[in-house]
């Protein structure tokens, strides 16, 4: 493992897919037993993906997870997929099946976006309820996360800002719509400044496959359009990157 510091850019270099769920879990444990040091509340916001699944693996099993005060955290989910929250797609379904089902939070902390909603737009408006009332903010203030966990797609999104999409831009929105022209899910997110407002992000990128789109990100000059995540290059002192040597290859 290696970490290299250029500038705001902190990239955590491991080997392996393991590795980084195993950096991720140390991390998280002594980020949450440190904010819960100063306050009474953790407010957690994670995301779906191949390369966290191993990490939520581990806090369903790791006891170094299972003793944290999961009464203390509120968990929520940066998107999801328009789909019943049984369905193999569903960014709840993962963690239900991985870590929800072994930690002790109570069900009352589980703030999750009810995607299977066919009315998208009362989905969003419900949760951006959820929020604000978790967070006790009115309209027109954000909801700052103590932390978000993210992965990368092979496109360069982030939770599910998409290329092109309405929710990159600035907006007093917290949560918005991603409809998918061609194919896959439509989906539900956080828009770009509740994701910029967290006071950390955790990014986790593992895989050959993610090797040529970590080179552009991180080579080519920000374009949050074509490359969402770059929305994340004005607050990358906040940002932690996990990348495996295989999606590394080419830094």
């Amino acid at each position: 493992m290696k970490t290299v510091n250029s500038g705001k850019l902190k990239i955590i270099d491991v080997q392996s897919s393991q590795e980084i769920a195993l950096k991720a879990l140390e991390f998280f444990v002594e980020y949450v037993h440190s904010v819960l040091s100063t306050k009474d509340v953790f407010y957690l916001a994670i995301s779906g993906g191949k390369t966290p699944e191993e990490f939520y693996h581990l806090l369903g099993t790791d006891n170094r997870s299972l003793s944290l005060p999961w009464d203390k955290i509120e968990l929520f989910w940066v998107d999801e997929r328009c789909v019943q929250p049984d369905s193999p797609d569903s960014n709840f379904k993962l963690a239900s099946s991985t870590f929800l089902k072994s930690v002790p939070i109570p069900k009352n902390n589980i703030h999750r976006i009810f995607g299977e909603n066919e009315n998208y737009n009362k989905a969003v408006d419900d949760y951006e309820e959820t929020i604000r009332n978790i967070f006790g903010i009115g309209r027109g203030k954000l909801p700052v996360f103590d932390l978000m966990i993210l992965g990368m797609g092979p496109d360069g999104h982030i939770g599910s800002l998409l290329p092109n999409s309405y929710a990159l831009f600035d907006t007093d929105d917290l949560a918005a719509v991603v409809y998918q022209m061609n194919e896959g899910h439509n989906r539900i997110t956080l828009t770009h400044p509740v994701i910029c407002a967290s006071k950390q992000i955790l990014i986790m990128v593992s895989g050959q496959e993610k090797a040529e789109i970590v080179r552009e990100v991180f080579v080519h000059e920000p374009d949050e359009v074509q490359y969402p995540v770059h929305t994340l290059w004005p607050i990358l002192e906040k940002v932690i990157w996990l990348i495996d040597s295989d999606a590394a290859k080419y830094l």
